[in-house]
């Protein structure tokens, strides 16, 4: 077994993905997310929210015509991952995914297979790493063309505010007009029901890794200064592009690049 894979201590992809239903998990993962679950009983919405986000907001852009997707911190495959998504509409684009867990990196490499017409790639790279992220993604993607640069859920183990801003505006400024920043982010504010998420992240940093963060909306926007924020601008990610639906603790905005 790799000798960075940790099954003594809870890991977020493999929790997640107990959160979603997969089977790519060890007991300590099932523990910690069940009592993450007593602390916090919507979080196995909240996974599903971001998730369905992804889904929407990926459907949209390739509609729109953008073909290049660097999805930093993709997590253990599931259903309806971002190559598959952008691939039903546009076959011809190009994925490529982020991670540096090493059961992400086996399973990535065994499933996230492209469509003939398009190219899925993966990169072995942390995201407090910026530039390294751009290195290889340049090798796949044409980065003077448009990119959506998707991060859902992984600003918030950047534990730092402003190192979280850095990351944003590295990536960003190597992006050409037309591209776009996808973020989804927990929060602590209650109109979203984030009180839920105060144990509930105090369990986790004590048990589990990587450590986590919330932010507030005031933080959660500034990751967009420069950007166009889209409509409906930053709202629960559940309710992006799903307005009727019941808002989760979890931030979602999408922006674009002037």
């Amino acid at each position: 077994m790799n000798d960075r894979i940790r099954t003594d201590i809870a890991h977020n992809a493999r929790v997640w993905n107990y959160w979603l239903g997969g089977k790519d998990n060890y007991p300590v993962d099932r523990a910690v997310g069940d009592q993450v679950t007593s602390f916090h009983p919507g979080i196995g919405e909240v996974a599903r929210a971001d998730r369905a986000f992804l889904g929407r907001v990926v459907t949209g852009l390739a509609g729109d015509g953008v073909r290049q997707f660097l999805d930093i911190g993709t997590g253990l495959p599931t259903a309806d991952n971002t190559h598959e998504v952008a691939q039903r509409v546009a076959p011809d684009a190009r994925i490529v995914y982020v991670d540096n867990d090493p059961i992400v990196l086996t399973h990535a490499r065994a499933l996230l297979t492209s469509s003939p017409e398009g190219v899925t790639a993966y990169v072995d790279a942390d995201a407090h790493d910026p530039e390294r992220i751009l290195a290889a993604a340049g090798e796949v993607l044409d980065l003077e063309r448009p990119v959506a640069v998707l991060m859902l859920g992984i600003l918030n183990f950047v534990l730092d505010t402003d190192e979280a801003r850095s990351i944003v505006r590295t990536l960003m400024a190597s992006m050409p007009s037309g591209s776009h920043l996808v973020l989804t982010h927990p929060t602590l504010e209650p109109e979203l029901g984030g009180e839920g998420n105060r144990k509930a992240m105090a369990f986790w940093n004590e048990n589990a890794t990587p450590p986590i963060t919330a932010r507030t909306r005031e933080e959660f926007t500034s990751f967009f200064d420069g950007l166009e924020l889209l409509g409906p601008g930053v709202v629960s990610c559940a309710r992006w592009g799903a307005p009727e639906a019941a808002a989760v603790a979890q931030f979602g905005a999408v922006g674009r690049k002037p």
